[in-house]
């Protein structure tokens, strides 16, 4: 369950070139959740991954009907999640979404999942999405509403 969201536009602190697009999403632990242990399932913070790219396609106005809309397909292709601490029922955590700027036509993103009440990091991950025509081949190009949405938001000159 997303309980809250918010994001912001930072200049990266690496390169202040460039700009870091980042949403912040608060989730709250839900019994459901938690496998027989009262610890998160591991599956479950790939959803908390998607909980994250959902929110951050909806504050920064890239979300997956805009993909749609443009008849472009986005599957994940690679997902990598590393386990540092586990959440627990009733825990509440931020997941920190963080969009990957490249120059080639695919969507990258970080993520980080803090425990909310001790600050500790709790899992990171990182995903790839690729761009697919209707008929499912490969976008080599990055498409056009895409380029529009990256100089709207200052990724690209």
């Amino acid at each position: 369950m997303i309980d809250g969201v918010f994001c912001l536009l930072s200049l990266s602190m690496h390169n202040m070139k460039n700009k870091e697009l980042v949403c912040r999403t608060e989730i709250r632990v839900r019994f459901s959740d938690v496998d027989s242990m009262g610890v998160v399932w591991h599956g479950n913070y790939i959803r908390y991954f998607e909980d994250g790219r959902e929110s951050f396609g909806n504050q920064f106005e890239i979300n997956y009907m805009d993909f749609y809309r443009e008849n472009v397909l986005i599957p994940i292709v690679k997902l990598t999640c590393d386990f540092k601490k586990p959440l627990v029922y009733g825990d509440t955590a931020i997941v920190e979404t963080k969009f990957v700027d490249c120059d080639a036509a695919k969507l990258l993103y970080d993520y980080t999942i803090f425990r909310n009440r001790s600050g500790e990091v709790a899992v990171t991950g990182s995903s790839t999405q690729v761009f697919l025509n209707p008929d499912r081949e490969l976008l080599l190009e990055i498409p056009p509403f895409f380029y529009r949405w990256k100089r709207k938001y200052g990724l690209i000159g």
